[in-house]
């Protein structure tokens, strides 16, 4: 496992251990809807709707970003570690850490890894051979 140069706010970083998950392998953003029914029903996620939401929009911010921009071969996982959850997002693209948006109008997008680490207590990303991945930790609130 290599670390590339951190991104603005993201640091380059292995994410805690997890257990009980949930996975998928995309190919397109069209089945994000299918994912996020998918995740919404699980008996993994036990928590609240609140919860639920939470951990949905953050599946989907990572997994649209590495299916738009990610090289494809993405794959997504969210996993138990202790009482909160790992979301991870794996793409084709180690070359690129993410890059959060800077100095763009909001309506231009690319402002979901700021959402994403607003809503977890930890973050970052590390690239494995052709594979980076991106993770975030919630909490249960």
């Amino acid at each position: 496992m290599t670390r590339g140069p951190a991104a603005p706010g993201w640091p380059s970083a292995s994410p805690p251990p997890g257990c009980d998950w949930l996975s998928w392998e995309l190919s397109d953003v069209a089945e994000l809807p299918r994912v996020r029914e998918e995740l919404r029903r699980s008996p993994v996620v036990d928590g609240t709707a609140d919860l639920r939401d939470r951990l949905v929009l953050v599946l989907d911010e990572m997994a649209s970003n590495a299916l738009r921009h990610g090289g494809g071969c993405v794959e997504a996982a969210v996993r138990r570690t202790g009482d909160a959850f790992l979301v991870a997002v794996s793409d084709g693209d180690a070359r690129t850490p993410p890059t959060p948006a800077v100095d763009r109008d909001p309506s231009e997008g690319g402002l979901g890894l700021y959402l994403i680490a607003e809503l977890s207590t930890a973050h970052g990303w590390y690239a494995d051979g052709t594979a980076k991945t991106v993770w975030a930790v919630l909490p249960p609130l």
